[in-house]
């Protein structure tokens, strides 16, 4: 018997290698396949031309992809990220580059990182630029014939569109998988690691198959334009389960923009503390059915809100034309409106709806501004501000670290008021005291406490401070 099965696979084989023998012109007998049956043949033209379309669309977008080696220390000494990358290029960019995940190249020298093409060169990036805020990544690269992709238009995708995800799942490189968009505005999501810091979330949600690997690569329409960048997935095990997120192209086309045109991207600054419990009841007392909008929980003085007259309780309901979903939706909004230039949005207060002009700053024009603000409250008094020793401290809350810039709102307080001066080692507007001398301190009664307790002289603060979109961490003397 397993001489006979022997036999038969062998003539299987032979069968097979003799059709492709003879299609390629060697001499043997060419198979030619079965036809279907005529009441088959109709129903499935369409189908058969549609697997063709986006076979032709797979090979077309093929070359712009790439698979992306990169090595960085770790724990245990150097690991490797895999991932993937689709070749671009912009009127701000002067020439082809790279668009990919930061996450898959993060804390890797421009030297551990491998770019291989799809003709099967490697190269490596003559310079990175990154940005925490959307986990977005540019290699720029000096290497000739190189073709880019096409920029597709996120915000013109519908639920239920197809769309293929390429990339390198499992460094298996040149894979292409097909699915729709499930869902559109995913945001609120627990990337995990260093991912957290990622507070611009507007992800696209796709059932094509995204794994690991497929970091950084391409979700193509069926025009063979790229509408999104793959970035993660929802998983109990680890791998693909029909719910993956794409970062939308055009918030990636807009970082990419800010990042060759800054070195970094310039984002919106609106100075609230919103009210991330606002749901269903509490919308019922604005006269809602639903929850929607962005209630105002606390307004920061001299601050773009407090410049428009934005008031504690205003339920913010459009912003710049676009009706507001949630408070995630307008902090996303924020960050990525254009600077210096009046916006108008619609609150509701008292029971009426108002239009407004805010004009938004960059954050670090926020900084360098001298506004000359008015104390909240004198002495500890547990409020949300204080004065103390010439300063003006403000409590920390996740909102307005976020807005800041901080992440995962630091445990400390709020510098909102420091005397003007521009010697880069003193106290400055917008850092975040987390000791007094060796003294934690997150709370008015702790801060006096911990300075009365400090030695005539100067007091040494331990500072928490945003410089050029990164954390950094700085010993202070406080004169007193």
């Amino acid at each position: 018997m397993k001489t006979i099965l022997f036999a038969l696979a062998a003539a299987i084989a032979l069968s097979a290698g003799a059709a492709h023998a003879g299609a390629a012109g060697t001499g043997f007998l060419a198979i030619e396949p079965d036809e279907p049956p005529a009441e088959l043949r109709d129903g499935s033209a369409l189908l058969l031309e549609a697997g063709r379309h986006m076979a032709r669309v797979s090979a077309a977008v093929s070359p712009s992809v790439v698979h992306i080696l990169a090595e960085h220390p770790g724990t245990s000494g150097t690991v490797e990220e895999t991932g993937s990358g689709i070749l671009m290029t912009s009127p701000k960019s002067g020439g082809v580059f790279i668009l990919t995940n930061r996450h898959v190249i993060l804390n890797a020298r421009l030297n551990q990182i491998a770019i291989h093409l799809q003709d099967g060169r490697v190269i490596q990036p003559i310079n990175k630029l990154e940005d925490k805020a959307t986990d977005v990544a540019v290699l720029i690269v000096n290497t000739p014939d190189l073709t880019p992709g096409r920029w597709g238009d996120s915000d013109n995708l519908d639920i239920g569109h197809i769309v293929l995800a390429m990339g390198s799942p499992f460094g298996l490189s040149k894979s292409v998988t097909m699915g729709i968009i499930s869902a559109k505005g995913r945001r609120s999501l627990d990337l995990g690691g260093e991912r957290r810091e990622v507070i611009n979330q507007d992800f696209l949600q796709t059932d094509a198959a995204i794994n690991p690997g497929n970091s950084g690569g391409p979700l193509i329409d069926l025009q063979g334009r790229v509408v999104g960048i793959n970035t993660a997935i929802a998983s109990q095990g680890g791998g693909n389960e029909g719910i993956g997120f794409s970062i939308p192209i055009n918030l990636a086309r807009f970082v990419v923009d800010q990042l060759f045109e800054h070195g970094r991207v310039h984002r919106g600054f609106l100075g609230v503390r919103l009210d991330d419990h606002f749901d269903d009841t509490a919308a019922k007392r604005y006269g809602l059915t639903r929850r929607m909008g962005a209630r105002v929980a606390q307004v920061y003085p001299e601050t773009p809100a407090a410049k428009a007259d934005i008031r504690v309780d205003d339920l913010i309901l459009d912003f710049n034309g676009i009706a507001i979903e949630d408070e995630n939706h307008l902090i996303h909004l924020v960050s990525l409106t254009e600077l210096h230039r009046p916006v108008r949005i619609i609150v509701q207060r008292n029971g009426q709806q108002q239009t407004l002009s805010i004009t938004l700053m960059d954050r670090d024009d926020v900084q360098q501004a001298e506004p000359q603000r008015p104390a909240r409250s004198s002495g500890g008094g547990g409020g949300a501000s204080f004065r103390s020793s010439g300063m003006t401290l403000h409590r920390l809350d996740a909102g307005i670290a976020a807005q800041l810039g901080y992440r995962a709102a630091p445990r400390g307080l709020l510098v909102m008021e420091v005397p003007s001066g521009d010697d880069p080692d003193a106290l400055q507007l917008y850092d975040v005291i987390e000791a007094v001398g060796r003294s934690p301190v997150a709370t008015p009664e702790e801060f006096d406490a911990a300075l009365s307790g400090q030695p005539a002289g100067s007091v040494l603060l331990r500072v928490r401070r945003i410089i050029a979109g990164e954390e950094v961490v700085r010993l202070v003397l406080l004169p007193r």
